[in-house]
């Protein structure tokens, strides 16, 4: 155990973890240059087009120190986005240390410093780590001072790589087996594992990712996961070295995997704690929650014989991904389709071109919400997170939105523009504080709802690239929330309503209406397209009809003739608009999306 080391890669979006993981897989030499490809380490291929780690991998390292000593080096490599916090926090969990990665020309921002928070709940050896020094932008003195200043970390012991091309690796590497201490705990206790991850292999069922903290587990042990008390029985045990590298037992101290038969995901929880049937450890680790999806849609096939194939395709997506959840849902525009929920915006796009990518569908997806809590007159309270549900408006009490508490991060000359932006979207500022004598972070309370559409590029755009923003989800509050309904042709269609802010209603209407105006094909009559609140029209755009010229072949004569030919067609017109029934197009739904976006 003494030759053992735990330790992870955290850091903001894009600062270079993936390439760093990559250099230290290439200088412990476990794959050869041939068989190397960037991104190692990342197995989809939206992640490797993306540049993003979407899933936490680990790798087994053997390196050969210069105190002449073999040393195992586990590595987990962590996702980035705000979304995959748990997961993070449960990899954090696993490790001793971390290597807190900061760009050399980008500094010190939102998510560094969220994970250093994160890395220091777990009480973890923290090494700095200043990447990208080659960049022509690189200014070393002020990332050390940034450092010092907002991380509180001693400057002097940041070591400086370009993970890129190479320089420094051996002094990363030689400061994860000098700095962190080795794992602890009793082999001979218990046995107490820690699932920090799991994947699904079609042939072997899910293979768990596991740090024991405490005792041994080999092949044969009946093992069981102590939030569901599910028992299995162990057929194989081993560690990642990009491969899976079986082995007789693991043992405490050890990063690794178990494969037990498991036929579903949703059984291996991440964060849960593996003990044995015979001899059970005594509590689970700390920590433990289950994820719960923040932000809902509902999916739909462009063809509606598409639902076979999409139900099969959500089935195999949920294997590998144990954080999505789905029900069935039907719409009277769109057919039958699914309400999913997501952990964030970027799982739900990610989802999205997963399913259209590795499974050839054509979706629609209705607009993103978020979920509501309504408290009815009786006294109930009830959950909501889709439009087509919310209750008669006389019924409900009062009704409240869920918050987060948002922690941006710009240079000072931006500080107008982002007020600006979050006092837009009904923020309330908390607090600002400078960081440097430049660099400011202030902190917002924000709806959900208004963050989950744009508010990012939005941010990034008013800040020209330098704003980082991190958040997490405090609680809810007492809103003044409305349905808004489109009616085209006077009649309601489920599929567009939206549940939003009664300041914003209006606003959100007329968008609508406008892009739906220019989707929808004409007729032969006029189609009214209409925003409502229950009774009430609050926008209407008119799409006018194709016109015949019926009085072409009147020349001369009395105006009584023409006038009695122009009432004939608008009779005529009337009449096929009470039995003419409108086709909304699939664009069209797509467009009132992009409303959200634009």
């Amino acid at each position: 155990m003494k030759n053992i080391r735990n330790f992870s890669i955290i850091a903001h979006i894009d600062h270079g973890k993936s390439t760093l993981s990559d250099r230290l897989i290439q200088a412990t030499g476990i794959v050869s240059d041939r068989d190397f490809k960037d991104q190692i380490l990342d197995t989809m291929e939206i992640e490797r087009e993306r540049g993003i780690t979407i899933k936490s991998q680990s790798v087994c390292l053997p390196y050969k120190a210069k105190d002449g000593k073999t040393y195992l080096l586990n590595l987990i490599d962590t996702p980035g986005h705000v979304d995959f916090t748990y997961e993070v926090s449960r990899a954090l969990a696993s490790c001793e240390g971390a290597l807190l990665l900061v760009d050399a020309s980008q500094g010190v921002e939102a998510q560094t410093l969220a994970n250093l928070y994160l890395a220091m709940e777990h009480d973890l050896e923290i090494i700095p780590v200043i990447n990208k020094i080659d960049l022509p932008s690189a200014d070393i003195e002020r990332v050390k001072n940034q450092i010092e200043d907002d991380l509180g970390l001693d400057p002097e012991t940041a070591l400086l790589v370009s993970a890129k091309e190479g320089t420094g690796i051996y002094d990363v590497l030689e400061g994860v087996v000098k700095n962190l201490l080795p794992p602890s705990g009793d082999p001979d206790a218990p046995l107490k594992a820690l699932i920090f991850d799991s994947h699904y292999d079609s042939f072997r069922g899910t293979i768990v990712h596991v740090r024991i903290f405490q005792g041994k587990v080999k092949p044969g042990d009946i093992i069981i996961f102590m939030s569901n008390r599910v028992e299995y029985r162990v057929e194989e045990v081993g560690l990642f070295r990009l491969k899976k590298i079986s082995q007789k037992e693991l043992s405490a101290g050890q990063v690794g995997y178990i494969i037990a038969g498991i036929k579903t995901v949703s059984d291996t929880r991440c964060g849960d704690t593996i003990t044995l049937k015979k001899d059970p450890c005594e509590t689970s680790m700390k920590g433990f929650k289950e994820t719960k999806p923040v932000v809902f849609s509902s999916i739909y096939p462009v063809a509606s014989d598409g639902y076979t194939d999409l139900t099969t395709a959500l089935e195999k997506l949920k294997l590998n991904d144990a954080a999505l959840i789905y029900e069935k849902d039907s719409s009277a525009a769109l057919g039958f389709g699914f309400r999913c929920g997501f952990l964030g915006l970027l799982h739900l796009e990610v989802v999205q071109e997963r399913l259209e990518r590795e499974y050839d569908l054509s979706l629609i997806l209705t607009a993103p919400t978020v979920q509501y809590k309504l408290v009815m007159t009786d006294g109930a309270e009830i959950i909501i997170d889709n439009p087509a549900l919310y209750p008669e408006p006389s019924s409900i009490e009062y009704s409240q939105e869920p918050f987060i508490r948002a922690a941006i991060i710009i240079p000072d000359r931006y500080m107008g523009a982002v007020m600006q932006l979050c006092i837009d979207r009904r923020g309330i500022n908390k607090n600002y504080q400078y960081l440097t004598n430049n660099r400011l972070e202030m902190i917002f309370e924000l709806p959900l709802a208004e963050v989950i559409y744009d508010f990012y590029d939005k941010l990034k755009s008013v800040t020209q690239g330098y704003g980082s923003f991190d958040y997490d989800i405090i609680d809810y509050r007492q809103a003044d929330l409305v349905k808004v309904d489109i009616l085209i042709n006077s009649e309601r269609v489920d599929a567009l309503s939206n549940i939003i802010h009664r300041d914003r209603a209006v606003e959100r209407a007329r968008v609508i209406c406008e892009k739906l105006r220019d989707e929808i094909p004409k007729q032969m009559f006029k189609i009214p397209i209409q925003g409502a609140i229950g009774g009430k029209i609050i926008a209407r755009k008119t799409i006018s009809a194709f016109r015949k010229d019926v009085t072409a072949k009147c020349y001369g004569g009395d105006i009584t003739r023409k006038r009695k030919l122009l009432e004939k067609q608008k009779k005529g017109k009337k009449r096929m608009k009470m039995v003419g029934s409108v086709m909304i197009p699939q664009s069209a739904f797509l467009a009132v999306l992009k409303t959200d976006n634009n």
